[in-house]
């Protein structure tokens, strides 16, 4: 049973971690050179895409982790990795609850007649955080594997 929730923990982070990357990748590193119309557009086609999915998974996510914790917690170092691992999701959780989700909330009330004198703040703030959130997330998906990886030698095995 355990396998199935390494497999789960890995597919979960995986999933949380591709759509923080994704965006970074094709779209958040070109954040300035969209005018406010498109921009505006972008964000909130976006924001609407992941709200939900992102509602089930993250949730999901910390789930499996914490139970992968918990069946962990006499088998060391495998233990402490996915400890970080659940760490690192958390970070990416309150990034995303504290800055992420603020700035959201605003953007999708934005038209291009009432985008605020602010905007460009917003949306840097915004970047500068998703970059964070993107690195812990990573971060996290790295923790999980290493105990994979290691599974046949003694000192990260796990049963």
């Amino acid at each position: 049973m355990k396998k199935f929730w390494w497999f789960c923990g890995l597919i979960l982070v995986m999933l949380v971690t591709g759509v923080f990357w994704g965006t970074w990748f094709t779209l958040t590193r070109s954040l300035e050179t969209f005018p406010p119309d498109h921009f505006i557009k972008i964000g909130q086609t976006i924001i609407d895409n992941v709200a939900v999915p992102m509602r089930i998974l993250m949730p999901a996510t910390l789930l499996v982790l914490l139970l992968l914790c918990f069946s962990l917690r006499k088998q060391r170092p495998a233990f402490y990795f996915v400890l970080a691992s659940f760490i690192c999701m958390i970070i990416s959780l309150l990034i995303t609850l504290l800055v992420e989700v603020p700035i959201d909330n605003q953007i999708k009330t934005w038209t291009p007649a009432t985008i605020p004198d602010n905007w460009v703040a917003l949306r840097a703030t915004w970047k500068q955080f998703h970059f964070y959130r993107t690195l812990t997330s990573i971060l996290s998906f790295v923790f999980l594997c290493v105990p994979v990886l290691y599974r046949n030698k003694n000192r990260f095995a796990y049963r």
